[in-house]
């Protein structure tokens, strides 16, 4: 702790980022307690300071984040720490805080679009607007999600054999969209196919394949 500058209140402010998708999802305060409980339990800690007290992330929604790596900046007065996170990280329902636009084009930061997708999939699921495609995809059920993957990779597989390359970006769109739908459907979580193939990245770039 020696290298950390905490401010005259005894906080640091933390940035809180998704391990996998390196998507920013909150801005926190921690105490040396908080940062000392953080460690300790590989689970993050907070200090509230409109409650005046300690809060355990996850404690009463179960959206814990479990700590990957904490690191400190170069005048040791802020925290940045990478996160498994469990469910949202908004008290709001969002995947992440930093859900609203003050200024600039929403499409930069794309990498990130497939979280936000994977949210509005799951919200479709459970309100099932009426006129809604997805909507529609979950009440006809698993075998006709799987038979649009079935229709859409194989729109995929001509597109790269015409060698049209904006129908190949249009229809690989089409096949991730229902995709995700089927893992919704299945209740498997983005987060878990790319710590998957997370697992099966790492040992290739180490040289181990």
């Amino acid at each position: 702790m020696t290298n950390l500058q905490f401010a005259e209140n005894g906080l640091l402010p933390v940035v809180i980022q998704d391990a996998l998708t390196e998507r920013v999802l909150m801005l926190a305060y921690m105490n040396e307690e908080a940062l000392q409980r953080t460690i300790s339990t590989g689970q993050t800690w907070f200090y509230s300071r409109s409650r005046r007290e300690l809060w355990h992330k996850g404690a009463t929604s179960g959206h814990f984040q479990q700590v990957k790596r904490i690191a400190y900046d170069c005048d040791g007065d802020a925290l940045l720490l990478w996160v498994e996170q469990i469910g949202n990280a908004c008290h709001t329902g969002a995947a992440s805080c930093f859900y609203r636009t003050l200024f600039g084009d929403e499409s930069v930061g794309t990498a990130n679009f497939l979280a936000e997708l994977e949210q509005i999939i799951a919200l479709r699921k459970q309100t099932k607007p009426l006129g809604s495609y997805t909507a529609k995809l979950f009440e006809q059920g698993l075998d006709r999600i799987l038979k649009k993957i079935g229709e859409e990779a194989g729109e995929v597989i001509i597109a790269a054999k015409n060698q049209e390359r904006s129908e190949l970006i249009y229809e690989s769109s089409d096949l991730l969209f229902h995709l995700l739908v089927l893992l919704a459907e299945k209740n498997v979580s983005l987060a878990e196919v790319l710590r998957e193939l997370a697992g099966r990245h790492r040992p290739l770039a180490a040289g181990q394949a």
